[in-house]
């Protein structure tokens, strides 16, 4: 369980907080049983109590049994420590026909100074089972606050990225003939497979007579924790996990066999694949298992010094090795959870956007200028980059340009002009015009793996160089503009921060160099390049490259 630097705030023990309908709340003081080897709380002992929590919250909602189907998008911020206390509250946040989400929030208070600290926030599903040939369907989750309307809205889109992320990794195994180009300084993770056997026996088991899910997550961690540790030759430090997928369910008397190999690094974390088969007593003896549970853990690792470790690139050790690191370079850019994330808004026509169109431009350089971007793709006059930095995916595309600075920056900045050069654009108009350099935009999109297509509410600002500069800067932020509400016909999207930097080479070419901090709701646009199966970020380029050097200037 892994720790990072956040604020805290500390709350008085005489008053109780009130607690929300529908809420379960378990309180667990960290012992040292519950530690692992640098006196944290171990994540699987974690994983354990957050499934028993969601599993309460789960049942008092149906009122019959529930079993866990998937335990995703699990973000551990915080670690707890040997005498401090973990509070975990869970609450179904919506209810389909017969399964139900559940939100799960787990934070740490010091008992001493009485500070509490956020340590994971994750969403699992559950599915009610109710008693003999009984047909159930939920009742509805009853909202009371604005923030309870919102998950239950999102609750939706979470659903339909866990189906997505199924249907991705079933197409890309069914893939025959993965190309891997040989990378120097690569290293082998024929030595980070692990295998472990378990025996599940009565107290394993929950209270409905199968494997404990919490328990099953909890056997998965310490083996990928074992894979992990063959790597970074340190104590690996669980940052996240990708999605705990129950297949089946196991009884007592089961063999359960693990097994976990790391599948991919990516600079300063890297990624175990957990795969878990259960057999019977017959089953055993042939040597025929059921699928029963896989899942993607996200490792970082700290030296002796404290300092986080760099990890090398691999090489996988087989095709089917291979396809799983396709699969993870394309899950690590759509690891950004569907949770609700505020969006400025904005007043047209005032002074007060000063500071947004400013922060607009200054985040885009920003995001230039940091370090540790590794080159994914070079060709002749195209680049690709990417970054990972906290669990955020970012891209970067170079171009090399045969035109003049300023009018590729005249063309660049009016974003009508789009749809002539990139497909993933289908219409872009000007909705609001707040300065003669910062213009609101409304842009839809095609639709991407038969879901609705997308539109975005976008203030665009543009900055020419100053005296001492030669970079052009078109920055991208979404807004929420009230004028322009949500719309049933479009799933509403986000551009966290894009746009781009337009650098003079001499009088007649440039560069172009175009970022883009990939949110969940568009990483369906870059899953193909990423995955290693498209090359249409490639293609895009090439067609703004021919758009640019072909277009005769209007202004």
């Amino acid at each position: 369980l892994s720790g990072g630097a956040s604020g805290g705030r500390a709350r008085s023990g005489a008053r109780m907080e009130r607690q929300a309908p529908g809420e379960v709340r378990m309180s667990r003081a960290v012992g040292p049983a519950h530690a692992n080897a640098r006196g944290e709380l171990g994540a699987a002992q974690l994983l354990r109590w957050i499934d028993a929590a969601a599993c309460l919250a789960a049942e008092k909602h149906a009122g019959v049994s529930c079993v866990t189907a998937s335990v995703d998008d699990i973000q551990f911020e915080e670690t707890a420590r040997v005498g401090q206390v973990i509070t975990i509250k869970a609450k179904v946040t919506r209810a389909f026909s017969t399964s139900m989400e559940i939100s799960i929030k787990v934070v740490v208070q010091d008992v001493f100074t009485g500070v509490e600290k956020l340590v994971s926030v994750a969403f699992s599903t559950f599915v009610a089972k109710p008693a003999g040939k009984e047909k159930i369907h939920l009742k509805p989750v009853t909202l009371l606050t604005e923030q309870d309307h919102v998950q239950h809205n999102l609750a939706s889109e979470r659903r339909k990225v866990r189906l997505q992320h199924e249907d991705t990794f079933k197409n890309l195994m069914k893939e025959s003939n993965p190309i891997w180009r040989e990378e120097d300084g690569t290293v082998s993770t024929r030595g980070t497979s692990v295998q472990s056997i378990e025996l599940v026996l009565p107290p394993h088991a929950n209270h409905h007579g199968n494997t404990f899910g919490g328990q099953i997550m909890a056997w998965m961690e310490t083996v990928a924790t074992i894979s992990a540790s063959r790597l970074c030759r340190a104590h690996p430090l669980l940052k996240s996990v990708d999605m705990f997928k129950f297949r089946g369910p196991s009884t007592v008397g089961d063999r359960l066999v693990f097994n976990a190999i790391v599948n991919n690094t990516f600079q300063t974390c890297l990624e175990v694949g957990v795969r878990v088969e259960a057999f019977d007593c017959q089953e055993w003896s042939e040597g025929r298992g059921r699928h029963i549970n896989s899942a993607f853990l996200i490792y970082n690792a700290v030296n002796d010094k404290e300092e986080v470790v760099t990890f090398p690139r691999i090489k996988p050790m087989s095709k089917v090795s291979y396809k799983h690191v396709s699969f993870s370079n394309q899950t690590a850019y759509s690891r950004g959870r569907c949770g609700y994330r505020a969006l400025p808004r904005i007043s047209p026509h005032t002074s007060n956007n000063f500071p947004l169109s400013h922060g607009n431009v200054e985040a885009l350089k920003k995001l230039a200028a940091k370090s540790g971007w590794e080159v994914i793709s070079a060709a002749e006059k195209i680049k690709i980059y990417t970054l990972e930095e906290h669990d955020i995916l970012s891209i970067w595309v170079e171009k090399h340009v045969e035109r003049p600075a300023h009018l590729v920056y005249h063309l660049l900045s009016d974003f009508t002009k789009r749809p002539l050069w990139d497909p993933h654009c289908t219409s872009c108009e000007v909705i609001e015009r707040v300065s003669e350099d910062n213009q609101i935009y409304y842009i839809t999109c095609p639709v991407v793996n038969g879901d609705k297509p997308k539109d975005f509410v976008v203030l665009v600002s543009r900055r020419r160089p100053l005296e001492d500069c030669k970079t052009f800067s078109v920055a991208a932020k979404s807004v929420i503009l009230p004028s322009v509400p949500p719309s049933p016909q479009y799933m509403r999207s986000e551009i966290r921060c894009a746009g781009f930097l337009i650098c003079a080479i001499d009088n007649s070419s440039c560069t172009v160099s175009y970022f883009n901090q990939i949110s969940a709701s568009i990483s369906s646009y870059f899953a193909g390049n990423l995955g290693g199966w498209s090359t249409s970020i490639e293609e895009t380029a090439a067609s703004c490259i021919r758009f640019l050097e072909n277009t005769v200037d209007d202004g």
